[in-house]
């Protein structure tokens, strides 16, 4: 069951941090979460193509989002371990990434998160991100 829709997310992101995010919450329901990451002058590096940081970034943040929906904001969840594998160069492109639960834990939540250039079906990279929930929720 959702806590927290997409505008929620983002609004929540907004007030809990500073300054400003290369990505943006789109889509959640049930099963997924849909996060997009803008390709631009600061995500972009030498060669056209989006930076391994920039998909890192969109990982973690589209696994946060993905738990907080479902736990509602719990500002005080944090990443205890991000596995990322690059498959391809990213085209110069906004990233799009859907996040799914491979469990949703008390105390642990293991989120799969797989990112593709805007418009191809092609993945560019694949995590799997595993946050801490703090006991009180």
């Amino acid at each position: 069951m959702l806590r927290m829709t997409a505008d929620d997310l983002n609004r929540f992101l907004d007030g809990a941090f500073v300054g400003d995010r290369s990505w943006t919450v789109e889509d959640v329901n049930d099963l997924r979460l849909i996060a997009r990451a803008r390709a631009d002058a600061v995500t972009l590096r030498p060669g056209g193509t989006v930076s391994g940081p920039t998909l890192m970034a969109l990982a973690d943040g589209a696994a946060y989002c993905q738990i907080l929906a479902h736990i509602g904001p719990v500002a005080l969840a944090v990443t205890s371990s991000l596995n990322i594998t690059f498959l391809r160069k990213p085209e110069r492109a906004d990233l799009v990434a859907e996040a799914t639960f491979l469990k949703l834990g008390r105390k642990l939540a293991v989120v799969d998160v797989r990112i593709r250039s805007e418009g191809s079906p092609d993945l560019v990279a694949q995590a799997v991100v595993t946050y801490a929930i703090p006991s009180a929720r």
